[in-house]
C-alpha cells in the first residue's frame, strides 16, 4: 500500500479531486472528457494523471489517441475507504453551496 502521506499528497489538488470524481463512478473516462468537464488542457490532465497513476489509484488504457482512466479495481480496501470519503464530501460540500 503506498503510504498515507503520498495518497494525501495526489488528493492534494483541485484538478486531481475532480478528476476522482469522475472516475469514481466506476466508469472509464477518456482524457478528452476530463479536459472538457475540468477545463484543464491535455499536457495539464496528463500530469494530473499521472500524479494519481502513480498513487496507484487509478489505471489507464490506451485508445488510438486518447487514454482512458478508471478507478484502480484492485485499490487496496484502506485506501478505496480514503478517497470515498474525500469523493463524499466534495459531493456534500457542492451540495451545501448550491
Amino acid at each position: 500500500m503506498p503510504e498515507v502521506a503520498h495518497i494525501m499528497s495526489a488528493l492534494s489538488d483541485p484538478t486531481r479531486l475532480g478528476a476522482l470524481q469522475l472516475l469514481w463512478d466506476g466508469n472509464e473516462h477518456c482524457v478528452c472528457e476530463m479536459m472538457r468537464v475540468l477545463g484543464a488542457t491535455q499536457s495539464r490532465m496528463s500530469r494530473h494523471m499521472g500524479v494519481l497513476k502513480n498513487a496507484g489509484l487509478v489505471i489507464d488504457r490506451r485508445d488510438a489517441q486518447w487514454v482512458r482512466y478508471r478507478r484502480n479495481p484492485a485499490l487496496n480496501p484502506q485506501t478505496a475507504a480514503i478517497v470515498d470519503a474525500v469523493v463524499a464530501a466534495l459531493k456534500g460540500n457542492r451540495r451545501r453551496a448550491a
